[in-house]
């Protein structure tokens, strides 16, 4: 059961540990057979891990092209307006270049181009999340990317679930491989025979994946390492608590290890969600998971007034932080730390998840301190372009070598003088 708690410091959330020492080494070696052995080595890892033999790598493009028959038509047309929904939003974050020319001549700016090839993961094997597919490959998309390849543990078919091939279809990605875990985000960064390396990997996946990525940063970019799905609610009296549960559910049946906390001045309030907490978890297909969450992770904090409730959510910097407050617009100003913010009762977090646009690859673990959503200018890469004019070379020469000279970087100086000199001598 969820438990109410009168003050924060009672709320004593327990670390979300991993002993990932010997996860990090298995990895480290799945990472090294796959620079050293390519695809055998993926062919190898798939039979091992998700007890499939392929007999090739690559999706064949028939099978995405035919990825929508035997659909749900409901489900089809809903994936694609989110599609839509989706790439509408993300156009607005698009940047252009942009120049400045000074009275001298000097012509300063900055140009941005697109990442020439990226890799998505797609979490699968048992589950299928198409979602995944739009939120990650929409905005490298509208960057303007050349190229998009998506990888997706395989099913018991050997194949990828065709929700995830369908979302594939929509987009026109047409480089799909049937393989996951660790091994997939080596290729991405590595590449193989059959799969060419890629400029930044995206998308979450289960501890390995996470580690991975971690460990092939440098080598190639990442968005982010996510951790388990939190959800923060800040409620006032007047709040739904049958909605408040609901979506302390949602996220809870992510994962055992999600984080679901309620803030709120209102003490019946907090007994009424508690109620109804239970009441819905009894009703939920995956019960266990969500139960293990709300168990370990879950929390109601009946803070004295709104002011602390957050003040505390600052702190904690949520991953989804829903506002059910009386006039939310009035309260955003409080809120300096969060992924995505939800106002009102009914802007529920899965609104966000899968249709309302913004992207769902949030930070988690208090990251939202210092990171924001997967965006397009995560796909994008930026250069300073420095055009000196004769004028103004000549006017700030000196000054350029007094600093290198106090830098103790002689050369940097004498490639400065040397101009000066050689055009006073023409």
């Amino acid at each position: 059961m969820i438990q109410i708690y009168r003050n924060y410091a009672e709320f004593k959330q327990r670390e979300v540990g991993e002993d990932t020492e010997a996860k990090r080494k298995a990895v480290l070696d799945i990472i090294r057979q796959v620079r050293e052995k390519g695809d055998q080595a993926l062919f190898a890892f798939t039979e091992a891990f998700d007890k499939v033999k392929l007999t090739q790598l690559q999706v064949p493009l028939e099978r995405i092209e035919q990825a929508d028959q035997n659909q749900d038509p409901l489900f089809v047309s809903s994936l694609q307006e989110a599609a839509e929904r989706i790439r509408a939003f993300h156009q607005k974050q698009k940047k252009d270049s942009w120049f400045m020319t000074e009275e001298d001549g000097t012509i300063l700016g900055q140009r941005l181009t697109a990442m020439d090839r990226v890799g998505i993961y797609v979490p699968g094997g048992t589950a299928a999340y198409p979602s995944s597919v739009l939120m990650n490959a929409i905005p490298a998309q509208v960057a303007g990317v050349g190229e998009i390849v998506m990888v997706s543990p395989p099913n018991q078919e050997g194949t990828i679930h065709p929700h995830v091939l369908l979302a594939a279809k929509i987009l026109g990605i047409k480089e799909v491989y049937a393989i996951g875990g660790a091994q997939a985000v080596a290729a991405l960064a590595y590449g193989t025979e059959s799969i060419k390396p890629v400029d930044k990997i995206v998308g979450p996946g289960n501890i390995y994946v996470a580690l991975a990525k971690r460990e092939v940063f440098g080598q190639v970019g990442i968005d982010m390492i996510a951790g388990p799905s939190e959800i923060a609610i800040v409620a006032d009296e007047a709040a739904n608590p049958v909605y408040i549960a609901a979506d302390l559910l949602s996220q809870a049946e992510h994962d055992p290890m999600a984080s679901s906390i309620l803030f709120t001045p209102s003490f019946s309030l907090a007994e009424e969600v508690q109620k109804e907490v239970e009441r819905q978890l009894q009703t939920l297909p995956r019960e266990k998971i969500a139960r293990e969450a709300i168990d370990q992770y879950g929390g109601i904090i009946v803070v004295n007034h709104l002011d602390e409730a957050f003040e505390q959510v600052n702190l904690l910097a949520p991953e989804h932080l829903e506002l059910m407050v009386e006039q939310p617009f009035d309260w955003l100003a409080k809120v300096k730390h969060a992924g995505a913010i939800f106002l009102g009762r009914y802007s529920s977090e899965p609104v966000g998840d899968y249709f309302a646009g913004p992207n769902h690859v949030l930070p988690t673990s208090g990251t939202a301190r210092f990171s924001s959503p997967l965006n397009v200018d995560d796909f994008m890469k930026k250069s300073s372009i420095i055009f000196y004019s004769k004028q103004a070379f000549f006017s700030h020469g000196k000054k350029i070598i007094a600093l290198a000279e106090q830098e103790g970087l002689h050369a940097h100086g004498r490639a400065i003088q040397v101009r000066l000199e050689g055009e006073n001598n023409e």
